[in-house]
């Protein structure tokens, strides 16, 4: 797992897992403290993510509510567009562009 960027926008890359998730998270928390505004997370680059890594995520949307900033998710791949469905966190986490539940493919 790879993260690049800074308190405005970080670009996640590999898999956001279980062994990965202590590194992201310190990572995460230290961008939304530091910064003002929105915070994007671009997840085009990102291969997989487990029940940790989507926690993970879950925890800096909290985080970034309570110092008043949103997170906001970009290039979300399909099939962790489709988690987000299953989970119902499309509805929560505030994803660019939206999730178009009719046109991802049924699993």
């Amino acid at each position: 797992m790879h993260i690049k960027g800074d308190h405005a926008e970080l670009v996640v890359g590999g898999r956001l897992d279980v062994v990965s998730a202590a590194d992201a998270r310190t990572v995460l928390h230290s961008a939304v403290d530091d910064g003002a505004g929105d915070l994007v997370l671009d997840l085009s680059e990102l291969d997989s993510w487990d029940a940790t890594g989507l926690g993970v995520i879950m925890g800096a949307h909290r985080r970034a509510g309570r110092c008043g900033r949103r997170l906001v998710l970009r290039g979300v791949p399909p099939q962790m567009q489709r988690l987000l469905v299953a989970t119902r966190l499309h509805r929560i986490l505030a994803v660019e562009g939206g999730i178009g539940v009719e046109s991802l493919p049924r699993v």
